[in-house]
């Protein structure tokens, strides 16, 4: 027969022995077990609210940017005598960021993220004296390049940061935090950048905002340094060299997409030698660049970096032209054809923010699929408002979800990318994360633009007051709803996500 178990009143606690005799009402078990549990760490605890204040107030100033240069955009295009070389201002900024992701994945991975982020905000700043300052609009579309270079340099080393600085159960809450900085941008920054423009003039747009690179720099700059500096390894791994190959795909993808861009916006005959050249630039280079089988849905990291393209890429090329629909075909003001896609900056927020639930964390891929459902509703809705008896808040309705799937998918895409990527390829991953981001903008931009175009949309500004009929409702038709199915599919590659 077996002795029995000893109890805990069967072994002397040598604590309460040196302390003193036992009271009856004590307990016995250690003392640790009966203390207070420690507060769970989140993103503002000491050990991590200067980074965390810091790196979000550098996307608070990238959102800022992208609301009120565009508002001011115009302005300057006029005043400069480039309103045909508009485009440009755009595509130049496009191009050189999709080579400073690459060159900052790179980077990072193998020096730390703390040289290309400084110099990225570095280039930035430098980037918007140069337009705010130029006398001709091609000093304006080259600060717009320098810009452009920066902002892919500083959104891939944030992306690192974040791998290396925080721990796993942290980075949700991290991602709904930057998706939260760009709410206020998106609601204030067009006002403000509208009443600056129009009082001090368009300059003041552009040259004010590098004032605004002290603060995040000084607080988050000595976090990273003591947090994420270095190759992965520690302080006495050897750096690694750079790959000169994907250096070169980067610059391949970049002339490509330009090009694309430019042949896209031009369709005469003269122009398919371009775009043709574009398409067989970039082809070889995303291949290189992208992770193997990202085109094939493969599970696990290549479908989440395909579904980042096709999430971003259909509902940002549905968005440029629902302002564009409500001026025209509505007879809506620019300013309230803008509010209509305010509340989509608090929706997305929200969305953003329920991703980082720890509840929710098991049912990540059926969120997802529902984020792309909701988007791929909210694009297929917003045509309906071409039809006159359905009112044009339909649109702020319809977008305000959409936006909600949207803040379910993205940060989600950051999550899971940092949870596959090893800390060696984090930097790597990012890069091909915000290149599907990128490029599926242009080319699905590129593709509803051509078929705008082809369908009498380029007339579709002089019909808002054509009673007559002038407009072309199947212009718009002809970019929402093919926009639609992208979606739809994205909802399908939400479903492998996860590798067995």
């Amino acid at each position: 027969m077996t002795a029995p178990e000893p109890r805990d009143t069967d072994v002397a606690d040598p604590a309460a022995t040196a302390a003193g005799p036992t009271s009856p009402t004590s307990p016995t078990t250690p003392a640790a077990s009966t203390a207070p549990a420690a507060p769970a760490e989140t993103v503002l605890s000491r050990a991590y609210r200067a980074l965390s204040i810091g790196i979000v107030s550098v996307v608070v100033l990238i959102a800022f940017e992208a609301t009120a240069v565009g508002t001011a955009m115009p302005v300057a295009a006029r005043e400069l005598d480039g309103v045909s070389l508009y485009a440009f201002a755009f595509s130049g900024y496009f191009t050189t960021s999709l080579f400073g992701m690459v060159l900052s994945g790179q980077w990072s991975d193998r020096r730390g993220p703390l040289a290309p982020l400084t110099c990225g905000i570095a280039s930035f700043a430098v980037g918007l004296v140069l337009s705010g300052t130029a006398g001709t609009m091609w000093l304006f579309i080259l600060g717009r390049a320098v810009q452009g270079l920066g902002g892919g340099l500083v959104i891939v080393a944030l992306y690192v940061v974040v791998g290396r600085a925080y721990p796993e159960r942290l980075r949700p809450a991290i991602m709904a935090a930057f998706a939260a900085g760009w709410v206020v941008p998106s609601i204030v920054g067009p006002l403000a950048s509208g009443a600056v423009t129009e009082h001090l003039g368009w300059r003041w747009v552009f040259v004010g905002i590098p004032v605004l690179v002290v603060f995040p720099l000084a607080l988050a700059l000595p976090q990273i340094r003591s947090r994420a500096s270095g190759a992965v390894g520690g302080a006495d791994a050897a750096p690694a060299s750079f790959d000169g190959r994907r250096i070169r795909l980067a610059l391949a993808i970049s002339l490509g997409a330009g090009l694309l861009q430019y042949a896209a916006q031009d369709l005469r005959p003269a122009s398919l030698l371009p775009g043709a050249v574009g398409v067989s630039l970039l082809v070889p280079a995303v291949l290189g660049l992208l992770p193997r089988g990202t085109y094939r849905a493969v599970r696990g990291l290549p479908s989440v970096v395909l579904l980042r393209g096709v999430a971003a890429g259909s509902f940002i090329a549905a968005e440029s032209f629902v302002p564009l629909m409500l001026v025209t075909q509505r007879g809506l003001s620019p300013t309230l054809a803008g509010l209509s896609l305010a509340a989509g900056g608090a929706t997305w927020a929200a969305g953003s923010w329920l991703q980082s639930r720890p509840g929710l964390e098991p049912h990540r891929e059926r969120l997802m699929a529902l984020g792309m459902t909701l988007v791929a509703a909210a694009i297929a809705t917003a045509p309906s408002v071409l039809i006159d008896a359905v009112p044009a808040w339909t649109v702020a309705v319809a977008w305000a979800f959409g936006c909600f799937g949207m803040g379910l998918v993205i940060s989600s895409t950051s999550v899971l990318l940092l949870k596959l990527s090893a800390p060696e390829e984090a930097g790597t991953n990012s890069a091909a994360l915000q290149i599907s981001d990128g490029l599926s903008n242009v080319i699905l931009l590129s593709a509803g633009g051509a078929a705008f175009a082809a369908l009498g949309g380029g007339t579709v500004s002089h019909a808002a007051t054509d009673a007559a009929g002038g407009s072309h409702p199947a212009a718009f038709a002809a970019v929402f709803l093919p926009m639609a199915a992208v979606a739809l599919v994205g909802a399908w590659v939400a479903t492998r996500i996860r590798e067995r």
